[in-house]
């Protein structure tokens, strides 16, 4: 798998769970095209980089027990020319 769909896949389940929109384990994998494996594989990447994820079997949703998400993104500095190295 490449990391740019890695990294798209976070970033759907990180969208889903700010939603409290994710549904049950079963649903949400359905909905990403994956195993439930892969998905609880992927949700422990994302605790690893500190993501507080609990499962809420009140609104049957994955939710953040802390504010907070997750942004691959690069950040061009305002420095255009500047070398880094």
């Amino acid at each position: 798998m490449s990391t740019e769909k890695y990294l798209k896949r976070i970033e759907r389940i990180d969208y889903l769970i700010r939603l409290k929109a994710t549904g049950k384990p079963t649903e949400l994998a359905k909905k990403l095209d994956i195993s439930k494996t892969v998905l609880y594989e992927t949700l422990a990447v994302m605790k690893e980089y500190g993501a507080s994820i609990i499962y809420n079997r009140y609104i049957e949703s994955f939710c953040y027990e802390d504010i907070g998400y997750f942004d691959f993104s690069f950040i061009q500095s305002e420095k255009k020319h500047e070398k880094t190295y």
